[in-house]
């Protein structure tokens, strides 16, 4: 009982740092994969919130994967997030009153969401 116990708890204390540490991965439909570190999420949030970017109001809800409508204009990312992380050239972003957003510019998809 008490291997069960410390393996639990072990368990416990793996997944908390995990949790703690996470990457969000997404995928563009050309199959690439991109990772935004929790870091340059904080980066993206404090840019887009200095730099007042307009909200957009938003007549529908918008997930992960959705397309935006076509009259959403969107920014493009901060230079200092592409040059951490190149894999992240070519994306936008847009803020509404729910989130900020990343998107593909080319397919008006959201890949993930900032906040």
């Amino acid at each position: 009982m008490k291997r069960i116990l410390s393996a639990a708890a072990a368990l416990a204390l793996l997944s908390g740092a995990a949790v703690a540490q996470t990457t969000v991965t997404t995928t563009r439909s050309t199959g690439d994969t991109v990772e935004i570190a929790p870091e340059q999420r904080t980066v993206i949030k404090k840019y887009v919130t200095e730099h007042h970017s307009k909200p957009v109001k938003l007549k529908e809800r918008v997930t992960v994967g959705s397309t935006v409508p076509a009259d959403v204009t969107f920014e493009p990312l901060p230079s200092t997030i592409v040059t951490e992380n190149p894999r992240l050239k070519g994306y936008s972003y847009f803020s509404s009153d729910s989130g900020t957003y990343i998107v593909d510019p080319g397919s008006r998809r959201v890949i993930t969401t900032i906040d």
